[in-house]
This record gives structure tokens, sequence and C-alpha cells, in this order.
């Protein structure tokens, strides 16, 4: 059971209304603002992807979900909120604007998260003239819903504490929080993610591959690998029994071989963006964005299905936490609050409308 009852997403994109259907699958009220006239519209397609994701993960019935409400402003969305999540986008003077109002006007003791994917704390925080030191980033990957790593990343002002209560937060949602031990501009999953995103460009560039192969080449080899034991651990089974020595001894002279153009990022040309968008758009044989969305959250699903069988139904990786989250969604499930004796009483009582009785045909 979440330790929060309010929560207040600002920001209602991709990212933001991926929290506000974590929260609110998870029987959280949550409050959000968004200027975007088409938010409720966004905000509604997601949660009907998350749902559908969700009863296929708890099959038993889902816990009664939060209240949804769409703040007129920031001050309205934020003003009895336990926890923030800030997801607009990624320029520093909008997330001053928007952390300088929300730690205007949320309670002293709410804890505020950050979905940015890359921007330092420490350089989010000088807006905030009240509570600088509860702020953390909070960076999800995508969908929000249903992927559970949370990038927890303290500031200079950031007191251990608030650090530790965001850690609580998160973890009793059904995320796996990780602390980030020092600040860094884009973290760490997204810097292997732009590591990989780099050498890519240049591959379909330099006409090595199309999109679709590349992404072949990713999902049908060490994607699949990487999804249930990450980089280390799959490179120290490689080593053979000799383990992780061995590996680097084997593999360590290749850093030294030009195998990649990581530190030469390619220019995004007007000719380079046609290209990759053209092959992206044949890759997807006609299928709409909406599709895919629930291609890959049944994809996911499944994934974290087959890992939580594992370790002798322990569950492995992904797999642990997706049995201990979907436990944890059955019982609040089974908390639902029942019928008063009245409400009870008052159905029984309602009287029962009679079938009319078809009359005779003249014949």
């Amino acid at each position: 059971m979440s330790i929060i009852e309010k929560a207040a997403a600002i920001g209602g994109g991709v990212i933001g209304a991926g929290w506000v259907a974590r929260l609110l699958l998870n029987g959280i009220d949550v409050a959000i603002y968004d200027p975007d006239p088409e938010a409720d519209r966004k905000v509604a397609e997601v949660m009907k992807g998350a749902r559908r994701a969700y009863k296929q993960m708890v099959p038993g019935g889902l816990p009664k979900e939060g209240k949804l409400t769409f703040a007129k402003t920031i001050a309205e969305a934020v003003k009895d909120a336990d926890f923030i999540q800030e997801s607009v986008p990624e320029r520093l003077d909008l997330k001053h604007k928007v952390l300088a109002e929300i730690d205007a006007h949320a309670p002293a003791n709410a804890i505020i998260g950050s979905s940015t994917s890359g921007i330092l704390p420490s350089d989010m925080q000088v807006a905030m003239k009240r509570h600088p030191e509860r702020l953390v980033v909070g960076h999800p990957f995508n969908p929000v819903y249903l992927l559970p790593l949370v990038e927890i990343v303290g500031g200079k002002e950031t007191f251990p504490e608030a650090v530790e209560v965001a850690r609580e937060i998160y973890e009793s949602i059904g995320m796996k929080p990780v602390v980030i031990r020092k600040e860094i501009e884009a973290f760490v999953g997204d810097r292997l993610l732009e590591a990989a995103w780099r050498e890519a460009l240049w591959l379909v560039k330099d006409d090595i591959v199309t999109v679709e192969e590349l992404d072949d080449i990713m999902r049908y080899s060490f994607g699949i690998r990487w999804a249930q034991m990450g980089m280390f651990q799959v490179y120290r089974v490689a080593g053979g029994e000799a383990g992780m020595r061995h590996f680097m001894a084997q593999f360590g002279p290749c850093l030294k071989w030009p195998w990649t153009k990581l530190m030469d990022v390619p220019e995004l040309t007007d000719e380079l963006v046609d290209k990759i968008a053209e092959q992206s758009d044949a890759q997807a044989h006609g299928l709409s964005i909406r599709q895919l969305e629930r291609i890959r959250d049944d994809n996911l699903v499944a994934i974290m299905e087959a890992l939580s069988k594992q370790n002798k139904g322990k569950g492995w990786g992904a797999g642990a936490l997706h049995n201990d989250y979907t436990k944890r969604l059955a019982k609040l499930a089974s908390n639902k609050p029942k019928a008063s004796k009245a409400a009870v009483k008052a159905k029984a009582e309602k009287p029962v409308k009679k079938a009319k009785t078809p009359k005779k045909k003249k014949g």
C-alpha cells in the first residue's frame, strides 16, 4: 500500500500521463495541471492502455482507482498534495518557472520529484526559495506505468531524508528505485542509451544497416540478454568458468580497436532525418502509434510474467519485483471498501421492475 494519498502531476505528456496512470492504478488521487487544451484526451488515451495492461497483470481484479482532477493552475494542483511529480519539457528556464511555483504553493513536507532526463537537480534547485531540500530527480522510463525503474538523484541542497522518503514513495507504487551516488548529467540509463543511439545513427547514415535491420540485431540477440541479466552479469557468464577477469582479459584489447564512433556525433541533417523517418515508417507496416503501444505493453507484460516464474517461482530480476507488485495490487483490490449496511438495505428494498407482458396478437 502506498504511503501517500494525494499526488500532483505537473505536465501531462507521455511521461506525465504515465505517472498519472501508475498513481491512479495504485488507488492514489491525482490532481494534474497541463495547459494543453487536449491534455484530458491525451491522458485518457494513456489511461486506456495502462488499464488494459494492468488487467493482464492482475486478472483477479484491480484496486479501486484514485480520483483524477484537472486543476486550472499549478497552485490548485499542489495545494494539498503529499507528493508532486514534475514532467514538463526539458528546458531549464521552464523547469525554474514551474518548480518555483510548485515550491511556493505545495505543503512544506511534500516531496517534489522531477522527471528530467538529464538536468542536474542542483541546477533546478536555484529557483526554489522555500524548500529546495525536498527536490529530487525521479527519472522514469517509458511506459512509466509498466517499467519499474526510477533513477533518484539528489542535488547539493537535497536532504538525505528527502531522498529516503522519495525512495519509499516510488517503492510503494511498485517501482525499483536506484539512488545514483553522484550528480551527473543524463544520470546513468540515458547515458547508456545515448551511447547506443549515437552509434546507431552512424550505422544508418553510412548505409551499414537500415533502422529495421538494426532493431532486429538488438531484439534477436543482446536485447533479450540485457532484459534478464543486464550488461556486467551477461559478460561475467561470457567469461566462462573464469568469470569476469577472463572476459576482460579476452576482450579488453578491443577497446583500442576502431569499433565505435561514439566521440564523433553525426549531424542531424534534413537528409539523415528524412532517411531515418522514412525507414521507420516502412518498418511500422501501417501500424499506428497506439497499436504499437499496445504491442509494446503486451510484450513487456509477457516478459515480466515469464521472468516472474523463474528462480523456482521467486522470480528473477524484474520478474521478482513483478511478483511482489502484482500481489500488492491484488491485496489492495481485495481491500476495496464494502458497501455500507444502509446501501445494501436500500438496494434490497428497491422495487424490481416487472417485465411487460407481451400483447396478444389479434388473429
